[in-house]
């Protein structure tokens, strides 16, 4: 069975898959084939999303993925690739202290009833991979879009009625946030948590509106309009 890699070039290994993951696979590269290959991995359980790349052009963990012949592997998009299959996620991470995606002034006296739990337990799931930032089209375009799993982090904690600077949060991601968005969706299809940042998004926008914000767009729109529909350039 053959893989190919994507390095400075890319680079075929012939290999005895056997059912194995990609992980498992990586290893037996790097210690029998070729000890210069590079990747990042962590708990190889699913769990701490060190490893996750590119398999034929959609984001996976290495650990869960079972390698099939031919397959094309390469490093996350979106990001400054360190070597081979290992890239630096430090300016994505960035946007969750931009956005202060933690819960950052609670109420000691507000007890969670086991429904109110379950209203983020979904998005506290999320194990920071990266997978939707490199899936995202828009972070493609503009290194400035908060991007998929800071805005699901935001909606973890306005959504958490402990959170006291509920409306500080939605201010922070009205600029390069939810408006630019495009809802593909494709950072739902890519995370292995099945985490719909899409949905999320959605729901910070129906909050964002009821404080008061508008998609800026419509805004443009209709300003070359009077109120009775008629041009007033």
């Amino acid at each position: 069975m053959k893989i190919n890699i994507q390095r400075e070039s890319v680079v075929e290994y012939e290999i005895e898959a056997n059912n194995k993951t990609l992980l498992e696979i990586l290893g037996e590269i790097k210690t029998t084939l070729d000890s210069s290959l590079t990747y990042s991995s962590g708990c190889r359980s699913s769990v701490c999303g060190s490893c996750a790349v590119r398999v034929n052009g959609k984001e996976v963990l290495a650990c869960s993925y079972h390698v099939q012949d031919g397959d094309f592997v390469e490093p996350m998009r979106n990001s400054e690739v360190i070597r081979d299959l290992v890239v630096n996620m430090d300016r994505a991470y960035e946007f969750n202290q931009k956005v202060k995606a933690w819960q950052s002034s609670a109420s000691e006296h507000i007890l969670l009833s086991h429904e109110d739990e379950k209203l983020n337990e979904l998005q506290s799931d999320c194990i920071l991979c990266g997978s939707c930032y490199s899936a995202c089209p828009v972070y493609s375009v503009n290194e400035e879009f908060l991007g998929p799993f800071s805005l699901t982090r935001v909606l973890r904690y306005v959504s958490d009625k402990r959170e006291l600077n509920k409306n500080e949060k939605i201010d922070d991601i009205q600029t390069n946030g939810v408006w630019d968005c495009t809802l593909c969706n494709a950072c739902t299809i890519v995370c292995p948590q099945g985490i719909s940042s899409k949905a999320d998004i959605e729901k910070l926008r129906t909050r964002s509106v009821i404080q008061g914000y508008t998609d800026p767009s419509f805004s443009s729109f209709g300003s070359g309009f009077s109120f009775d529909g008629s041009p007033s350039f």
